[in-house]
């Protein structure tokens, strides 16, 4: 089978590292995976899987006229036997054209946290948790869950973490807090911030730091806050590393790691202990009790609104006051659980059976354009809702103006 996985883009995130290291170990089994999605960080990360890569045009307001094209010209000219399209904008790009018009069946993958309502109903939705599968499975055709994969040879323990540890900068005595993240405004900033006032009120006996190894449009407003915790501690308790393409020496250096989504499973799959961020406050660290949770929202939760930097400054102390064993005992059942759940392996095959299933449920070409019906509604109440939006904000600026 010929297969195009499109992605929204090639920045370093885990919807898309997910996508990349599932479609090389679909194209390991026999298959023909070529990757399509805007240039960026993680083209090179294709090139090591020894992937193809096609190039997008630059983006547009999704779902662009000029994407749905080109998905369409790369399906027509390279005998696409089924797309793959990751997050909603390439679902809707590859829905209208290749999907709609050329009849090319199509396979979904959100791994928000949410579905939007303008993912048509009828395609298979492949989605990370059971929870978000049982929130979809009404009003769905078919949902699936792959829960996000780790590479669990790539990412394991090392014996000898010195090397990474003196790369980064830390010392022998200090315990690391490490995150790898995406520096993004939506579904990250919140927790980060907390993370790093947590870091002010951490007893110094303690030598915590918190490293921040990512890159984004949230850069600048984290280090705000890492420079005055800093300040206000009087040392260097919270380093911004920037990005790293492989952060293999991140994950060995720590001691513990703060994380949502996959990022939590590469540390567990490095055998550190973790305490799993979320949104609205949450924070909540892995242990064999709250491992239910987890497997069924996924290795992420929205709290109760409030602040959160308590919550992570709490599960932070715990873990950096407990006895060193426990927190190697914490590791050794993280590492055993993704090793037994969430291997790359066993969800390249789960994802090859949902490709046989779609490629023989074809439906002609006037029940695809019923279908898409639904979902185009959606969309357009979705713009229109924030065309209104936008000029409700531009007339308040307007008269703010003419007030001054």
């Amino acid at each position: 089978m010929r297969i195009l996985t499109c992605l929204h883009t090639m920045e370093i995130g885990g919807s898309q590292i997910n996508a990349i290291e599932i479609a090389a170990t679909v194209a390991g089994l026999g298959h023909e995976v070529i990757i399509y999605g805007p240039d960026g960080e993680l083209r090179s990360m294709v090139d090591e899987w020894g992937l193809e890569f096609v190039q997008a045009p630059p983006k547009g307001e999704a779902p662009s006229p000029r994407n749905v094209a080109a998905i369409a010209d790369v399906v027509r000219h390279r005998r696409i036997d089924l797309v793959h399209a990751y997050e909603w904008a390439p679902s809707l790009e590859a829905a209208y054209g290749a999907y709609l018009r050329q009849g090319v069946p199509l396979v979904v993958t959100v791994l928000s946290m949410e579905v939007p309502a303008w993912v048509p109903r009828h395609l298979p939705l492949i989605v990370g948790t059971e929870q978000i599968a049982a929130q979809e499975r009404p009003h769905r055709t078919e949902v699936h869950v792959i829960e996000p994969p780790i590479d669990t040879d790539a990412n394991a323990p090392v014996t000898d973490p010195g090397p990474a540890r003196r790369a980064l900068g830390i010392a022998a005595d200090e315990i690391a807090v490490v995150s790898v993240s995406r520096l993004a405004a939506a579904l990250k900033l919140e927790g980060l911030l907390a993370a790093t006032r947590a870091m002010i009120g951490i007893d110094p006996a303690l030598r915590m730091r918190l490293l921040i190894v990512g890159d984004g449009e949230a850069r600048a407003e984290i280090q705000q806050a890492a420079d005055k915790a800093n300040a206000e501690r009087g040392a260097e308790v919270v380093t911004l590393t920037g990005a790293m393409l492989d952060p293999h020496d991140a994950y060995a250096a720590a001691d513990i790691v703060i994380g949502m989504g996959s990022s939590a499973l590469r540390a567990m799959a490095f055998a550190k202990p973790v305490v799993v961020q979320g949104e609205q406050g949450f924070w909540l660290p892995l242990t064999p009790q709250t491992l239910p949770v987890f497997l069924d929202q996924g290795f992420y939760g929205l709290g109760d609104g409030t602040d959160g930097t308590g919550r992570v400054a709490a599960a932070l102390t715990e873990l950096g006051t407990t006895d060193p064993r426990q927190r190697t005992e914490l590791g050794e059942f993280g590492r055993r659980t993704v090793v037994e759940r969430f291997s790359l392996q066993a969800a390249g095959r789960r994802q090859t059976d949902i490709y046989a299933r779609a490629v023989e449920q074809r439906l002609n070409l006037p029940r695809r354009a019923g279908a898409m019906a639904h979902p185009t509604a959606h969309l357009l109440n979705f713009k229109a809702s924030l065309a209104r939006q936008r000029f409700a904000a531009g007339r308040t600026a307007a008269g703010s103006g003419s007030d001054s």
